[in-house]
């Protein structure tokens, strides 16, 4: 089924202990689409400069991402620099030129209004607004948020989660939002606003899952080469949103299915620089490292 992403493209110039790159692509939007297209249809919707490359848009395209929702406008691309220590569980920015992102003001093609799942990436929450706006009845809205929005828009943000079915962030923004630094605690209040469903990223400590009736905890998985954890929480919630778009149904099983799917693909993503390794990914290499983590964390009640 279809899934639409609303988010950023970008440039990222970023440094970690094993290595540096500059001007790579990335961008919450990016990370996101060819993430979920091993799973599903995407249809992506962001705004790039005029100094974009044919050759990112072709990227997209063959892996049957729809950019027609991509607007090219005069001006330069956003682009973030940013580096990170050994604990890579942490971003270190250095700079940020918004460029044309500042003026993003997202209008969605007419064939995109129809989409059953919507994942409204890291932007303003009045722009999320708009997005929820435009489509007309989807079947479940997931979005994410970063300290930023919950510090400078907290109502406009509260407004935005009252619409929306699932909210995905970190466990840092997860404790700010929910002003408790017990997650249990501050999820019950996150969850009072709004969303049936709350994911919590953890970086290399897997992720939580809550709604009213229960809790999933999800490892993550055992790496022996991590490179740059740059977009590893939008492709998580790529392969996700993209795992539960391809089932056509919603359950909290499938939800948990979804979380391990989409640990899966962050894990690929934090082996390399920028997009280079999920890229290039079979989903034969998908599907093995799925049944690695299911096996990983099995057991039997004796």
């Amino acid at each position: 089924m279809s899934l639409l992403v609303v988010g950023s493209v970008a440039f990222d110039s970023v440094k970690t202990p094993f290595g540096e790159v500059n001007d790579a692509l990335g961008g919450s939007g990016t990370y996101f689409s060819v993430s979920a297209s091993f799973f599903t249809d995407v249809r992506l919707v962001a705004v790039v400069g005029e100094d974009f490359p044919d050759e990112h848009i072709n990227m997209l395209n063959h892996h049957k991402v729809d950019t027609s929702g991509v607007e090219k406008k005069p001006g330069q691309t956003f682009r973030w620099k940013g580096s990170y220590d050994f604990d890579l569980n942490t971003a270190h920015t250095h700079d940020t030129q918004l460029n044309v992102f500042a003026d993003f003001k997202p209008n969605l093609p007419e064939n995109y209004r129809d989409c059953e799942y919507v994942f409204l990436a890291n932007i303003d929450p009045e722009l999320q607004a708009s997005v929820l706006d435009q489509v007309k009845k989807p079947r479940l809205v997931a979005c994410d948020t970063m300290n930023f929005w919950i510090e400078g828009k907290l109502e406009a943000l509260k407004k935005t989660l009252s619409r929306v079915d699932m909210l995905i962030i970190n466990d840092g923004e997860a404790r700010e939002l929910g002003e408790n630094a017990n997650l249990v605690k501050a999820a019950k209040k996150i969850l009072s606003w709004g969303p049936k469903t709350l994911i919590v990223k953890r970086g290399e400590y897997g992720c939580l899952m809550f709604d009213e009736k229960s809790i999933f905890s999800a490892p993550a998985y055992p790496l022996e080469f991590v490179f740059d954890p740059t977009g590893a929480g939008d492709t998580f919630a790529g392969g996700f949103m993209g795992y539960l778009a391809s089932c056509g149904e919603m359950s909290n099983e499938i939800f948990r299915q979804g979380i391990i799917y989409g640990s899966t693909m962050a894990s690929f993503n934090v082996e390399d620089f920028s997009l280079n390794r999920i890229k290039k990914l079979g989903k034969d290499e998908i599907d093995s490292r799925f049944r690695f983590f299911k096996g990983m964390t099995h057991f039997e009640d004796l």
